[in-house]
């Protein structure tokens, strides 16, 4: 039944899909590698015009990973919805191209070393000039100023001056990197976050502004209240492998099948459901069990109950005992265990996108649901230059701005 507004329930549209929540947005995606194109990828999943300006060399992205038949697949994922241009910044005509693309743009994301775009003649003050409604978005590894301005970095830098890799680790062992790039993903998560907050401001002050984006201050900023305990309590995090300082039990445990699962119990309710589970109710009724630090603090102790429980046990035997008793357990999954999955299959975790290099290519579908105007993915990431004739042959030369003019 049709809602009095013309909805068929909460959320959901009654007549035809509307167009996607970013159409009408056009985003110059002049960044590598991770960070920069990551957050790009978010905005062109939800309808942004996405134009990837790559110097005549390629983004190092094409380089980076497995191919097959010689293409790149991470490319391929990262540069999905988006249309490849060629532009040699270097160049004064290029640049000029380039100025006239930004003139019809509503953001940029760049993530050169700061003044590089400025030494091209393409820096702030030039693009406010060209486009006064432009949002710049810049992401580097520590930001537009501070004595590390000018150091090359990326993710990892983050991931170690962060204190991310000293907090990680087994107990005794060195420092551990995540095996993925963590700290790029969080800072295009913030990057592009902050472009739609600029895009929304620019509704209010009529104008665009510069979104400074430093990929260690969004890793630190991540990573919960540790500035502040240390502060006020003078704790630094410690390396405790899988465990948490926080609650216990948490951690992975080995099954009688070889296979692993992982258990995490913040809850008082479920740590308690789950001591009965493996027939150790007593240790409920401890006082150090009431709180999440108490637990933590006795680890050992709850461990040695739960470890040959689990460890009598094939890994399923062990979900559905879990299951039944209403106490959080995971599989832990290799890549083909996730595609595998029920649950993600059922919720269409990926997706087959067309491609003119490779045919179709399988991919993570757009991360997140919106019930009235869902993301969608058109196509897999472009050969090089594929629409640099398009997009820069439909750039109608605008009237010379000041910056132009000077150009």
């Amino acid at each position: 039944m049709t809602s009095p507004r013309g909805r068929t329930e909460f959320g959901r549209p009654a007549g035809p899909a509307p167009a996607a929540p970013l159409a009408g947005l056009t985003v110059i995606d002049a960044s590598t590698l991770f960070a920069g194109p990551f957050a790009a990828r978010l905005l062109g999943d939800f309808g942004a015009e996405i134009i990837k300006v790559e110097q005549p060399s390629g983004d190092p992205l094409r380089r980076f990973g497995h191919t097959h038949h010689d293409v790149p697949l991470l490319w391929k994922v990262l540069s999905r919805n988006k249309k490849s241009v060629v532009l040699d910044l270097h160049e004064p005509e290029d640049a000029r191209r380039f100025r006239r693309l930004a003139a019809g743009a509503d953001a940029l994301i760049e993530n050169f070393r700061p003044g590089t775009l400025e030494r091209w003649g393409l820096g702030p003050q030039v693009l406010a000039e060209v486009n006064p409604r432009l949002v710049l978005a810049r992401v580097t590894a520590f930001g537009q100023d501070g004595p590390y301005a000018h150091r090359p970095g990326f993710g990892t830098l983050a991931e170690a001056m962060s204190g991310l890799a000293a907090m990680s680790g087994e107990p005794g062992g060195p420092p551990a990197l995540p095996a993925f790039p963590l700290g790029d993903a969080i800072a295009g998560l913030h990057a592009a976050l902050a472009v739609l907050i600029a895009l929304r401001a620019r509704d209010v002050i009529g104008t665009g502004q510069v979104a400074d984006i430093a990929i260690t201050e969004t890793l630190i900023g991540s990573l919960g209240a540790q500035l502040t305990v240390y502060e006020h309590l003078g704790l630094k995090p410690e390396r405790i492998g899988n465990r948490s300082s926080n609650s216990a039990p948490r951690g992975v445990y080995r099954c009688a099948d070889d296979r692993w699962v992982a258990v995490s119990a913040p809850a008082h309710s479920v740590a308690e459901r789950l001591v009965r589970l493996v027939g150790r109710p007593d240790l409920g009724d401890e006082p150090w069990f009431a709180t999440g630090v108490g637990r933590a603090e006795h680890r050992a102790v709850i461990d040695d109950a739960i470890r040959p429980w689990i460890a009598a046990r094939g890994r399923d035997e062990v979900v559905d005992a879990f299951e039944a008793a209403e106490a959080a357990v995971a599989p832990v999954y290799e890549v083909d265990d996730v595609l595998a999955d029920p649950q993600f299959r059922a919720r269409g975790l990926t997706v087959d996108v067309p491609d003119a290099e490779l045919g179709s290519v399988r991919m993570p579908g757009v991360p997140f649901r919106l019930s009235a105007t869902p993301g969608r993915i058109d196509w897999a990431g472009p050969p090089i230059g594929a629409h640099t004739e398009d997009v820069c042959g439909s750039v109608t030369p605008a009237r010379p701005t000041a910056g132009e003019a000077g150009a």
